[in-house]
This record gives structure tokens, C-alpha cells and sequence, in this order.
């Protein structure tokens, strides 16, 4: 298998793409026992290197999960080690025989030789042991109800709420342009003066883009993602030009990230 990375990517990982990262490691990794931990970069460790190993090897891997935007591994005796992959983290299958890839933060080998590394060029990738439960509700959780109520107190712009972590976990700048745009919503909107109506079909427009995006990545990329992950964008994109309805693309900055839109989207201010 070598350095062979099982994800390439170009931007920070969102929902969709986590998601399909837990599902593959899943199917890889799941009822293998982790053999060995390799810690090469302890900055961000939250216990020390002996510490984890100690938590982790000879533990068998029971599911991997998604959360906001972390991946949690869960290991047998209810041991849990969250990933954030940060800016530039990316996870590269390795085997026992080969060399670790450069920019190697964790490498993980489970029983049968094969496992996978985290590197990170910036070195920001945070593996964090028994991460605390948050409560912050997930984009794929979060009801109805408890959406139109968290715009209504909100009167920060519509798209810098889809991408707080501190509102609403899993969405970033990519899918909340996406989003905005299913919706018809301009991402420059003040969220509480978004009409129920027109909230209601946000609130539907998270879910159906999101879920969309799993299945279209899943679909095309199987058990190995080696392709971009932004290929199904439809506004969101320096290299798009127009909308799937041939409306001429905006780009605008908000909250210091680069924002795709049209004037088919309704501003509410």
C-alpha cells in the first residue's frame, strides 16, 4: 500500500468530507487491533506520548465517527481519541515497511501491518484523548425548531453563523456557500431578519445539500479518496463561472473568507 494517501484535499475538511474519512477508516480499520502508535509530533497532545500509547496499543478499533469536524476513533474500553485535521491535515495509508511520509504527526499500525499516518505541514492537527462532549449542536443534528430559534438572536451575517463552531458544528466556507445558494439566501443577510418561511427552507437546504455531497463524494471516490473533494460545488469555486442556472457568480469576503454567490440569492437586512 505504501505512502499512499488515502485523502487529497486542498482545503480544510467539512462535514461531507469527514463524514466519508469516518465511513473509510470504518471499513479499513474496524475490529483490527492497533499494534503500534508512532507519536513524531507531541505538541498537541493533550496527555504525553507514553500516556497515549499506553491508552491505545493492543486495543481493538471498534468505529470510527464524525463530530462537527472532528473524527473520533473509538477504541474497545471506551477509549476515545478526537482529531481535529485542522488547515492542512491529511491521513496517508502506510504499512510497516515503508518509510513514514513527510510532515508525519501520528502514524497509526494495526494488526495485519497496514494502518494510516496524520501529517500536517503546519503542524496545527490536534489528536485530543477522551475529548470533552460538546454541546454545541451538529449541522446534521440540529432540529428545526432549534435553528429558527438560533437565527432569531443572531444578527451577525447569515454565513458567518453557518460557519461559527461555536453555533452550529460541521459547516465551513464552501458548503455554507452552497447552502446559501440551494436556499436562495444571500449570504450577506442578517440572520434574524430572515423570514420563517425562507429559514425553514435553509434549515431543509443544510440537510439536502450535506447529504448530497456524502453520497456524490462516496459515490465517486469508493474506499480511497485521490480526487479533489470540491468537484460537486456549484457556486462555491474561484473557477466557477456561472450558477447550474446561469446566473453570473459574485465573490465577496466575509469574515475574512472568500464567498461565492448570485443575485438569484434574496438579501434580508
Amino acid at each position: 500500500m505504501g505512502n499512499q494517501k488515502i485523502f487529497k484535499r486542498l482545503t480544510m475538511a467539512e462535514l461531507p468530507d469527514l463524514s466519508v474519512f469516518a465511513n473509510i477508516l470504518t471499513r479499513r480499520f474496524k475490529g483490527k487491533t492497533l499494534k503500534r502508535l508512532e507519536v513524531k509530533y507531541a505538541k498537541k497532545l493533550n496527555l504525553t506520548t507514553a500516556e497515549l500509547q499506553k491508552e491505545l496499543e493492543n486495543k481493538k478499533l471498534n468505529k470510527v465517527l464524525r463530530s462537527g469536524k472532528t473524527l473520533q476513533f473509538h477504541f474497545e474500553k471506551d477509549k476515545i481519541l478526537g482529531l481535529h485535521l485542522m488547515l492542512r491535515g491529511e491521513l496517508n495509508a502506510v504499512s510497516e515497511k515503508d518509510p513514514l511520509p513527510k510532515y508525519t504527526i501520528l502514524a497509526f499500525y494495526f494488526s495485519g501491518g497496514e494502518g494510516f499516518a496524520v501529517t500536517d505541514s503546519l503542524k496545527q492537527a490536534t489528536p485530543t484523548l477522551s475529548p470533552p462532549e460538546n454541546k454545541v449542536p451538529d449541522a446534521l443534528d440540529i432540529t428545526e425548531n432549534e435553528f429558527l430559534a438560533l437565527l432569531k438572536k443572531k444578527k451577525k451575517s447569515i454565513k458567518e453563523l453557518l460557519m461559527d463552531q461555536k453555533a452550529l458544528r460541521g459547516i465551513g466556507n464552501s458548503y455554507g456557500d452552497e447552502i446559501l445558494w440551494e436556499a436562495r439566501i444571500s449570504p450577506l443577510s442578517v440572520a434574524n431578519k430572515i423570514p420563517e418561511k425562507q429559514a425553514r427552507l435553509l434549515y431543509e437546504s443544510i440537510s439536502k445539500v450535506l447529504n448530497q455531497a456524502i453520497k456524490d463524494i462516496t459515490k465517486e471516490n469508493g474506499n480511497e479518496l485521490t480526487g479533489e473533494l470540491r468537484d460537486f460545488m456549484k457556486v462555491h469555486g474561484a473557477h466557477i463561472r456561472k450558477s447550474p442556472t446561469g446566473a453570473n457568480i459574485k465573490s465577496d469576503k466575509i469574515g475574512g473568507r472568500s464567498t461565492y454567490y448570485t443575485d438569484e440569492q434574496h438579501l434580508y437586512s
